[in-house]
């Protein structure tokens, strides 16, 4: 897959895409209640500590939710369609949105085991999941 929306890299998100561009998918990790997330705030959800660290994880997991886009919802996605947009539940317990690559999107379905993959995209390594 080719096109499409190019994240914006932050201060706080820079380690998770330093981890993608060597094949690594990292999350973040409270070092004071060992709560794990998603890399989108820079203090924990659970505790409100900002000592905070980051843990590569294995990229597997399974379909938490899921649809499949039949309409481009603007055109640099329009080649793309029809795909899977994703909830991906990590083993290592966090949600992250995704798509759904390398396989027809009509035979993804909640609880698929899915393995993360990157798709190099605007000088960024993104990661999809494929299945397992």
């Amino acid at each position: 897959m080719t096109g499409g929306p190019i994240p914006e890299v932050t201060p706080v998100n820079q380690p998770f895409w330093d981890g993608t561009a060597v094949g690594e998918l990292r999350i973040r990790t409270c070092k004071t209640c060992g709560a794990r997330f998603r890399f989108v705030s820079e203090w924990c959800p659970s505790c409100w500590s900002t000592d905070l660290g980051w843990q590569v994880v294995s990229g597997r997991g399974k379909v938490a939710a899921m649809t499949v886009v039949q309409m481009a919802p603007y055109p640099s996605v329009a080649e793309r369609v029809p795909y899977v947009l994703a909830l991906i539940e990590l083993a290592e317990g966090p949600t992250m949105m995704s798509n759904v690559v390398d396989c027809d999107p009509g035979a993804v379905a909640v609880g698929m085991p899915v393995q993360v993959t990157f798709e190099p995209r605007g000088g960024l390594q993104l990661p999809q999941f494929r299945p397992a």
